[in-house]
This record gives C-alpha cells, structure tokens and sequence, in this order.
C-alpha cells in the first residue's frame, strides 16, 4: 500500500509539474511568435533567422522561457510516465491563445468553448487511460525503425515546406511536432537512468539522439512561426502531435499501461478526438497576429 500512495503521489506532483511547463511554455510561445514578426523573412530552415533574433529582447526572453519550461518538463518526465506528462502540455496551446486573446482584448464564447474542450479531452483520456510507468531503457537496435520512421516524415514535411508556401507553415510544424514528440520520449530515457550518473547518461546513445532531434525541433519551431500569420494553427498542430506521438511511443516502446478494455480504448479514443476539436476550434478563433512589416525603401536622396 506504501508504495501505490508514493507512485500516486510521485504521479500528482509530475501532473502538477507538467502543467507548470505548459503555462511557461505557452508564454513562451506568444513572446516567441511576436518577436519572429520583428526580424526579416529567411528561407525555410535558414540558421541565419537566429543572427536576427538573439537582437530582439522580446525573443531572449522566450528561449529563457522554453528553458525553464523544458527544465520543469525534465522533472515531470522524471517524475511520472511519459504518457502521462504529454497530453498536459497541450495546455500550452490553451494558456498561449487565452494570454494573446487578452492582449487584443478578443475573448469569444466559441473560443472558450474550444478550449474547454481541449482540456476536457485531456482530462478524460488520463481519467480513462491510467497511464502507468513501463521499461526505462530501450536498445538501439531496437528503435533503429523508430529512427528510419523518424528521419522519412521529417523529411517529407520539409521537401512539402519548400514546395509550397501556402503549406509551409503547416508542414514546418508538423515536422517540428514530431521532433517534439520524440525528443519527449528520448527526455524519458535519458531522465530515468540519471541514477547512474554522468557516466551512464554518456554511455548510451539517447542523449546522442536527443543533442540532434532537439536542436533541429527549436529551429523548426521558429521557422514554422515566423512562416505563419496565426499563431494557434502552428502552435496547434506542434502540440497536438506532441502526446499523441508520445503516447504512441510510451505504448510501443516503453510498455507503459495504459486501459485496455474494450470500453477503456473507445473513451481514451473519443477523449483524444474531444481533444483535437477543442485544439481545432481554438485555432480557428483564435486572434490574428500583425503580419511581418518590411523596412520601407530609403527614399532617394534629391541631391543625388
């Protein structure tokens, strides 16, 4: 009995620290977008986007933002099951569009109801689904799939980015959501042999894969901002393929135990597509951010 109340309680305090890193996530992300907005358009993927933003206070405040949510994530992930903290940080979609939202002084009741939706879709699939803890390590070889899997939609997002720039935006942040989703999960591998010390992290290979699939997420992300005039299509779709890919690999991978009754997988499932609705609505209402402003030409000197 002593140890189910200290996973209980292991498991409140990661609900209590995911949310926490939502809601600094989801700042993040509107000082993130704005300060996209300030610097000039680059080509997708163009390292150089990040030359014009470490100028713009606005967006230094963010990356400190990301850190310090990405640091409370670490502890949640730390704390409970993978597919237990995942599904919580889509409400950083729903804390970002509500901050925007009173910024511009654009509530609506179909917002609200968006985002009560979403939330509730989150809260029924982890009533319903129970994640408990799985395996903690998982061999290379093993996810050598996972990785080939990986590496073929990412790619695909980005040949579609590059192709069509009415797409861009979207395929960007699809591709960013799915490195979100896997860096989550390596996140998780890496966080649950921090017992061993230094010496076990840097003995195996996620924290390798974490050190490429991280980066390349961050410069999707602010590529797929800055392509973007709305901030909750991007936003949406990033973190809507956050958990639904993480629970998909905490299943798969790490044998976390999610319900598996017939009635059990039809709520998680009907939770999961409240969800998406809600995250759906909210996109569609939510407010429009000021397109990028170009520098207007110098006029020509008329001594010239």
């Amino acid at each position: 009995m002593e140890w189910v109340g200290a996973n209980n309680l292991s498991d409140l305090a990661a609900v209590v620290t995911a949310v926490a890193a939502a809601l600094v996530f989801g700042i993040a992300s509107v000082a993130d977008q704005r300060s996209t907005k300030r610097v000039r358009q680059r080509k997708a993927l163009s390292p150089r986007i990040f030359v014009d933003l470490v100028r713009q206070p606005l967006w230094v405040a963010s990356v400190g933002g990301t850190l310090i949510g990405f640091a409370l994530q670490v502890v949640a992930l730390r704390l409970g099951p993978l597919a237990l903290v995942e599904p919580l940080l889509i409400c950083d979609l729903i804390f970002a569009v509500l901050i925007a939202s009173y910024l511009r002084k654009l509530f609506d009741r179909v917002l609200v109801a968006g985002v009560v939706a979403a939330a509730a879709g989150v809260a029924g699939f982890l009533i319903i689904a129970s994640p408990a803890s799985g395996r903690s390590s998982v061999g290379f070889i093993v996810v050598l799939p996972l990785g080939a899997g990986f590496a073929a939609a990412v790619v695909g997002c980005i040949v579609v980015a590059q192709r069509s720039q009415r797409l861009r935006p979207l395929a960007l942040a699809l591709a960013c959501g799915i490195c979100y989703g896997l860096s989550a999960f390596l996140v998780k591998l890496v966080v649950s042999n921090v017992s061993g010390g230094l010496p076990a992290i840097l003995t195996n290979w996620p924290i390798y894969a974490l050190a490429v699939v991280g980066p390349l997420g961050f410069l999707l992300n602010e590529n797929a901002f800055q392509k973007g005039t709305l901030i909750a299509p991007v936003l949406a779709i990033i973190t809507v393929c956050d958990p639904v890919i993480s629970i998909a690999l905490a299943a798969i991978w790490l044998n976390e135990k999610l319900s598996g009754s017939p009635a059990g997988i039809a709520g998680e499932v009907i939770s999961l597509i409240v969800m998406v609705i809600g995250v759906v609505v909210v996109a569609h209402r939510a407010p429009r951010l000021a397109p990028q402003v170009e520098p207007a030409p110098a006029a020509p000197d008329p001594g010239s």
